[in-house]
């Protein structure tokens, strides 16, 4: 019998490497529900060679677009519709859920099927940033599984001890009896570890796009540019292993062969290596508590130069600073910080902002902010709400566009 796979997000980055390695795997695992933004043509194709039982798409009108397509081509899938046919597909038929919806969007699905008691395969780290604790607590209760399918954090899952410890992923305690020091977190550095900070101004969206390892989705990209993802990972790091941002050590790692390490009393350093390829977490986590062929080898060790490792530069990339100030308040600043984000990425891809106000502005967002210590579903929504409100009036007061030639 079959393994039930939902993919959400499924036309995106981590959706076709997810497909890519349940294709490999059709004696274990069945395509059960696919959903989208509105990339018709995309999960168009997936439908016509997973067929799936159910498919969303979050824009209505692409929804429609897809039901007619599917009618006449005489498939038998149901077509949902908006917010709540992606949110039926988290708590359907399926035993596993893998989220790779970008962003903050992804929170509802990933509460949904908590509540359901799924076994979750978490690809987005905004859901965990914005309410990590709460997250956490609904899935104790409801026996839902949190894997971890961000590489980082999927490596340093990897590099704990297991016995006793992930049986409910979530509710691990990293202390000083299960003999761990601290945790690194490592990070390429992104396209622009070594430019000029003179000419930082005048990056434009295609080089901040264009990672020198990973294939990756746009504001990812972005992210790993202003190392804004490794800020974002520290509190999700805190979240999903329950430690102090103290015990998380950022280290610069241009090569991204190894995706992060866990430092034990005695001295001794596991890390987690592999090429830069998201089949191999993503295999990880599917195949749990065994491993499974991902489709990517093992590095070629002999035809490495070198492995290089630095701590980031404070000017270069301030988001570390910011997300260390965030963790230390919690409540709803790491909302304020991810949604102010998602804004500020977005008007960049859109030359609206330059490359070196992305970080100003999630500072700006949270010197403004009302922040409360306390955090649930309705406090975290509404520093959201707020701060993206907060942001887009800062784009209104601006006449200026970035366009290139």
């Amino acid at each position: 019998m079959t393994t039930g796979v939902a993919v959400l997000g499924s036309t995106g980055s981590i959706g076709q490497s997810t497909l890519d390695v349940v294709s490999r795997h059709s004696d274990r695992f069945h395509v059960v529900a696919l959903s989208a933004r509105n990339s018709v043509e995309k999960i168009y194709e997936q439908c016509v060679r997973f067929s799936p039982q159910t498919v969303a798409m979050s824009d209505e009108a692409a929804a429609g677009v897809l039901d007619h397509r599917i009618r006449r081509a005489g498939l038998d899938i149901e077509v949902l519709s908006g917010e709540q046919g992606i949110r039926s597909i988290a708590c359907g038929s399926a035993e596993s859920i893998v989220n790779g919806i970008v962003g903050a969007a992804g929170l509802q699905p990933v509460i949904t099927a908590a509540r359901a008691g799924k076994r979750q395969l978490i690809a987005n780290k905004e859901p965990l940033v914005m309410l990590g604790e709460y997250i956490v607590q609904i899935a104790r209760e409801h026996g839902s599984l949190l894997l971890p399918v961000d590489s980082e954090h999927n490596a340093i899952f990897q590099c704990l001890p297991r016995t006793g410890t992930f049986e409910s992923l979530g509710s691990p305690r990293i202390t000083n009896e299960m003999g761990v020091r601290k945790i690194l977190l490592t990070g390429s550095g992104g396209p622009f570890r070594t430019i000029d900070l003179d000419t930082i101004s005048e990056v434009t969206p295609e080089q901040a796009i264009a990672h020198p390892n990973w294939d990756m989705g746009k504001k990812i990209s972005v992210d790993s540019a202003t190392m804004m993802n490794k800020a974002l990972e520290l509190i999700e790091v805190c979240c999903l292993f329950g430690v102090g941002h103290r015990q998380v050590e950022i280290v610069v790692h241009p090569q991204s062969i190894i995706h992060s390490m866990v430092e034990y009393l005695d001295g001794s350093v596991i890390a987690q290596m592999g090429r830069p390829d998201m089949r191999i977490p993503i295999a990880n986590a599917l195949g749990w508590p065994e491993r499974i062929e991902s489709g990517v080898d093992a590095p070629a060790f002999s035809e490495i130069a070198g492995l290089d490792f630095a701590r980031p530069d404070p000017v270069r990339f301030p988001s570390l600073r910011l997300a260390r100030e965030v963790a230390e308040q919690g409540g709803t600043a790491p909302a304020v910080m991810n949604a102010a984000n998602e804004v500020a990425v977005d008007a960049f891809l859109n030359y609206r902002i330059r490359f070196d106000e992305l970080v100003p502005m999630v500072e700006a967002a949270m010197e403004n902010a009302s922040l409360d210590d306390q955090v649930d579903l309705e406090r975290s929504l509404k520093a959201d709400r707020e701060a993206r409100a907060f942001c887009q009036s800062m784009l209104q007061k601006r006449t200026t566009t970035f366009r290139s030639d």
